[in-house]
């Protein structure tokens, strides 16, 4: 180890994200790892212990068996700790390395299970890249070091996500699984999972097997933005079974991480009414003439407002909450045009028929009945900001909280895409907030101005632009501000056609990201500290590079991932829905 980076590591400054504090010897002050290191691992503990012998075990040629009865070998020890848990929570750590006592020479206290997971997290991330392979590169019985110090951390929130979209262009299970452990290295989690949309239906529903035999697949696909004359005549398409989804559930949970599934309503739904016609606005267009959409976009075609709808997407929702067991169930409620309904004799009666004023208090109704629906079950509804329309954020009627005229139930949850506005307006109101505003944290928007960037689509957003989003806006009230739950990163792939180019938008942005929504303490954007991240990243990227994440160098996309000739959509101001 030579002086600077001796100097790094009693600044932490190899660690990504930031901990909420580090202190740690000088290059003199290491433990070193070796064939014979023990993992003790304590009650609560068996998730991370399972993973640091399952990933970093592999990585490192360390067995990290238990130890013997008698003891009297290196240890590293995980622990739940109750001191731990008062002072920074469930998700909360303390790392030690070179314990002065008599106890083990490597402990992780946490919080609770989860504390735990991240505190092993640190613990590879100082055994420097190599602990991120999958098998060891050096000779058998080679020795790890660790820097003596301590670490003590808690995130800053408690939703700390990234949205995969997967409808647009699907991606493998493997492909999943491996950014679930991709969100764990960064400590995010919760993992958005768009698994529905005009482009094609993704997840099995048992009752209804043409949403996948039919809306799965498209005839082929547009090729860059909607403005391009390209073509790619390849039928594409997949779906993931309930046992592929059961599999990433249980995949995530090992790794503290919550799944949120996306059924889009009553827009953004093409796919569906291809599968089963009788879903859209029969008395409208031929339902039956439709396609899954092979462009991009927003599609025309939308959900009737029929009680026989209703009750179909209810049944959907009976498999989808078998098989997710997290609180929060998104079911999207953004980018409804309303032709169709202006149009259908049958929308207008039922408008009439509930004393509506009209299309938009339609769509609020039409998600209203799935906000009480999931809340009678114990679940959230999550959607995006344009749930909010048609007078959701209005008192309810005490009379009747669950008329026309009631609002979304204190429980629903708005996912703040369109700027901070709507976010500010229902934190006010006293929802949840999670903050993904598109100016800052659309991933699929290009990450430099010059002419290689490939498929350049949307606002340019630079990492330092990511580095220095934040998630709670300075003109919200204190008690609304305690409102503003977290926030996420969200990556559609109408233009990602494969796993390189997903890790090409995303990273290394989201390690930026990773750090705006766990690191406590984190300055105001104009003050932080962007040359000291850049540095640590300078690490990072070689973690990167051993996990085999294609993401975009420093100095530019390298040639293999330009994309010269695919049309994108560069734009200076607010760019058009996706």
């Amino acid at each position: 180890m030579d002086d600077a980076q001796a100097r790094d590591l009693s600044r932490g400054h190899l660690l990504i994200p930031a901990p909420g504090s580090a202190r740690f010897a000088d290059a003199a002050g290491r433990i070193v790892l070796g064939p014979d290191t023990a993992l003790d691992a304590g009650p609560g503990t068996a998730t991370a212990a399972r993973w640091l012998r399952t990933t970093v075990g592999p990585a490192t040629g360390l067995d990290l068996l238990p130890p013997p009865p008698a003891g009297g070998r290196p240890v590293i020890a995980l622990r739940t700790d109750d001191e731990v848990r008062a002072r920074h929570g469930e998700e909360g750590y303390r790392l030690t390395v070179g314990r002065p006592d008599a106890g083990p020479e490597v402990l992780v206290a946490g919080g609770g299970p989860a504390g735990v997971f991240w505190g092993a997290q640190t613990l590879r991330q100082l055994l420097g890249p190599d602990a991120f392979r999958r098998a060891p590169l050096g000779p058998a019985g080679r020795t790890w070091e660790l820097p003596a110090g301590t670490v003590e951390d808690a995130p800053r929130f408690r939703w700390r996500g990234m949205l995969l979209d997967v409808a647009r262009h699907f991606r493998p299970k493997d492909d999943v699984l491996r950014y679930l452990d991709l969100l764990a290295a960064h400590k995010l989690n919760v993992f958005h999972f768009h698994l529905t949309d005009d482009q094609g239906w993704r997840i099995e529903i048992r009752r209804h097997p043409r949403l996948t035999g039919t809306g799965s697949w498209r005839a082929r696909t547009k090729h860059g933005h909607r403005a391009s004359p390209l073509w790619d005549d390849t039928p594409h398409g997949g779906h993931y079974t309930q046992d592929d989804i059961r599999e990433i559930v249980a995949y995530a949970a090992e790794r503290h991480i919550t799944v949120v599934p996306e059924i889009d309503v009553p827009g953004h739904s093409q796919a569906a009414i291809t599968a089963y016609p009788e879903l859209g606005n029969t008395d409208v267009l031929d339902t039956a003439a439709l396609g899954v959409w092979d462009d991009w976009g927003v599609s025309p075609h939308i959900l009737a407002p029929t009680d026989a709808v209703l009750r179909f997407y209810e049944e959907v929702l009976e498999e989808v909450l078998e098989l997710f067991p997290s609180p929060y169930v998104h079911l999207g409620g953004d980018e409804c045009p309303k032709d169709q309904w202006k149009a259908s004799a049958t929308a207008q009666a039922r408008i009439a028929e509930l004393g509506l004023a009209g299309e938009d208090e339609l769509q609020s109704w039409f998600l209203r009945h799935f906000d009480r629906w999931l809340a009678r079950r114990g679940r959230r509804l999550v959607g995006w900001d344009e749930i909010l329309e048609g007078g959701s954020l209005a008192a309810a009627d005490p009379a009747d909280p669950e008329g026309p005229s009631g609002a979304l139930s204190p429980g629903a949850v708005i996912s703040s895409w369109r700027g901070y506005a709507r976010g500010v307006a229902a934190a006010e109101a006293g929802h949840d907030v999670v903050m993904c505003p598109e100016q800052q944290v659309y991933l699929d928007h290009r990450q430099d101005g010059g002419e290689d960037e490939p498929v350049p689509i949307g606002f340019v957003r630079t990492l330092a632009d990511v580095y220095r989003f934040e998630p709670v806006p300075p003109a919200l009230s204190p008690a609304a501000a305690a409102h503003v739950i977290g926030a996420q990163a969200n990556v559609w792939t109408e233009v990602m056609d494969s796993r390189a180019r997903v890790d090409y938008q995303v990273f290394p942005r989201l390690a930026a990201f990773a750090e705006t929504v766990w690191t406590t303490g984190l300055p105001a954007p104009a003050d932080r500290d962007l040359t000291d991240f850049e540095h640590r990243l300078t690490a990072h990227l070689r973690r990167l590079d051993a996990l085999g994440v294609d993401y975009r160098p420093p100095a530019g996309p390298l040639p293999w991932q330009r994309r010269p000739g695919v049309l994108g959509r560069p734009l200076d101001g607010p760019p058009p829905a996706r």
